[in-house]
């Protein structure tokens, strides 16, 4: 299997910078952990490659009613989880049973390891709250396992 590399974006809050373009670039997917604010945020990123999205605590209206709560996907080999606010719903998959768990909500990016799963926070690619960084992530996912990178961006 050839690696590819996955964009991970959350909390937008309805703000597309294009800045996002140049990130992923070269990606394969997309993966938006919820808290998207407008359509037009997911039409940007579909004209980038492919988007999954879940649905945030502020993702409301008939736009949002097709976004589900949680997500399972296969990328290449890897199992991964997506959610929004890791802390407001048990994971419907075990932690075990995934490789990657993908979640927003706190606008802190993270790359944390518990036993053998990955649980990846982009943090906030939308309007800058208090000083937190805005930031979006990288996955590179390949036969030698999952590989995230968090990229900051220019606020």
């Amino acid at each position: 299997m050839k690696s590819q590399i996955v964009g991970v974006i959350s909390d937008t809050h309805g703000l597309f910078r294009d800045e996002i373009r140049e990130v992923f670039s070269g990606c394969s997917f997309i993966i938006h952990a919820g808290d998207v604010g407008t359509p037009s945020v997911l039409w940007e990123l579909e004209r980038i490659a492919g988007v999954k999205a879940v649905r945030g605590n502020i993702d409301r209206g008939d736009w949002a009613a097709d976004l589900k709560e949680s997500e399972f996907l296969l990328i290449g080999s890897s199992r991964i989880y997506v959610v929004h606010d890791l802390k407001s719903s048990a994971l419907s998959v075990p932690a075990a049973a995934v490789d990657v768990v993908v979640y927003g909500h706190s606008h802190r990016p993270g790359i944390v390891y518990r036993s053998e799963t990955l649980y990846l926070n982009p943090g906030s690619a939308g309007p800058r709250r208090f000083d937190l960084p805005v930031s979006v992530a990288l996955m590179r996912i390949g036969e030698d396992g999952v590989f995230p990178e968090i990229v900051e961006l220019a606020a």
